[in-house]
């Protein structure tokens, strides 16, 4: 009996341990964006499903609103995003990295790859764009897909754009 209540507790201490330790690393790597993550991610949380898509009002070419539920650090949260539309995310995409961009100040924004803020990602399926403040502060965003050091040479794949 007390062997079996030991090897349950050791498995439970190790499982919890290997799922902590990618959460912990991740928020370090993460730390120069952690406060535009959270206030995204406050944003996003006031945003409720029945109040709608706040991407409603903006003109979005390749990019769909997609409504997600999640739970890091065990606070849950609905929220909605940007993601890649399915014939933009089928696409042939190698070698590259995708970035989001504002060519009007040439300002970056970041991803949201689960819940750690990304300002590159390697594959369609990893394109999230959750900055509301960001994408509402500016009339054209574009999700561009190239080198970040040479953004006017990246091809643009999506785009949202709003008035002000």
């Amino acid at each position: 009996m007390i062997r079996r209540t030991a090897l349950r507790t050791l498995t439970t201490v190790t499982v919890t341990a290997a799922l902590a330790l990618p959460l912990t690393q991740g928020a370090q790597a993460a730390a120069p964006d952690a406060t535009a993550l959270a206030t995204a991610l406050a944003t996003a949380a006031t945003i409720k499903v029945d109040k709608g898509n706040p991407f409603g009002s903006m003109e979005l070419d390749g990019l769909q609103a997609d409504f997600q539920f999640m739970c890091p650090a065990g606070h849950c949260v609905g929220f909605w995003s940007l993601v890649l539309t399915d014939n933009v995310a089928q696409q042939q995409f190698e070698g590259r990295k995708f970035f989001v961009y504002a060519p009007d100040t040439g300002e970056f924004s970041f991803f949201l790859d689960t819940d750690i803020a990304m300002r590159t990602v390697d594959h369609p399926s990893q394109v999230r764009l959750v900055d509301t403040d960001f994408m509402r502060s500016h009339p054209r965003v574009e999700v561009r897909y190239g080198d970040p050091d040479h953004p006017d040479q990246a091809r643009v794949v999506a785009s949202a754009a709003t008035s002000l």
